[in-house]
């Protein structure tokens, strides 16, 4: 019985340290794999400046959407609310693919010079810090938007988010003609589609709420 006891004491770290062996074989050959059929997609297909701009400045312009959303207050509409949620989740989804794309090709998620992808490499910030992209948000609207309750904050969130979703669907329709990538232009399309129909909808909101939609970008 001692004997068996010792040899079941001796054979278990055997097996631990086999398991780890075999575990860490198999994580080396998964990465080696990733890495060759990352090789085999980057040599197929090949992302343009202006791809790379789209989705770098997308990312960031969805990452606002995301914080408009975020920021209004919990009692409000409940049809107000959903809009808000699906478009954290839409959105939220959106930035991971796009990023995805970027980290997949080594490029970084921002970049100091946005919009040249769009408007040339002419185009700077104002003076004031005004943000580049279309539609943006300012921070002492956000602020504002923070502080406000009810039908108030109702009307303006969907100010701001008609503006900004006008602003995605502009630089979306430039990204379709711009871009190189076929899979960049496809998700170019559908924010364009599914923007439009929130900004239809969020229009109709907004007009029962005796307000009307801030200048278009």
């Amino acid at each position: 019985m001692a004997s068996d006891t010792r040899r079941s004491r001796f054979r278990r770290p055997v097996v631990l340290l086999l398991c780890a062996v075999l575990l860490g074989a198999g994580g080396v050959a998964a990465g080696m794999w990733l890495q060759s059929a990352r090789e085999q997609l980057v040599g197929r297909v090949q992302l343009s400046p202006a791809d790379v701009g789209f989705a770098q400045d997308m990312s960031v312009h969805h990452e606002q959407a995301v914080l408009i959303a975020q920021t209004l207050p919990r009692d409000v509409d409940p049809q107000i609310r959903v809009i808000a949620d699906q478009i954290v989740v839409a959105q939220t989804s959106e930035i991971a693919t796009m990023r995805g794309w970027l980290n997949l090709f080594d490029e970084a998620f921002t970049t100091a010079h946005p919009m040249q992808w769009m408007h040339g490499s002419d185009h700077v910030m104002s003076e004031q810090g005004g943000a580049p992209m279309p539609g943006t948000a300012s921070t002492s609207e956000i602020s504002r938007l923070a502080g406000l309750r009810g039908a108030d904050a109702e009307a303006l969130f969907l100010q701001l988010m008609i503006r900004h979703h006008q602003g995605g669907v502009e630089m979306a329709e430039a990204a379709i003609h711009a871009v190189a990538s076929e899979p960049i232009r496809r998700v170019a399309r559908g924010m364009i589609r599914d923007q439009s129909n929130e900004i239809a909808v969020m229009t109709a909101l907004l007009g029962t709420r005796d307000a009307k939609p801030l200048p278009h970008p």
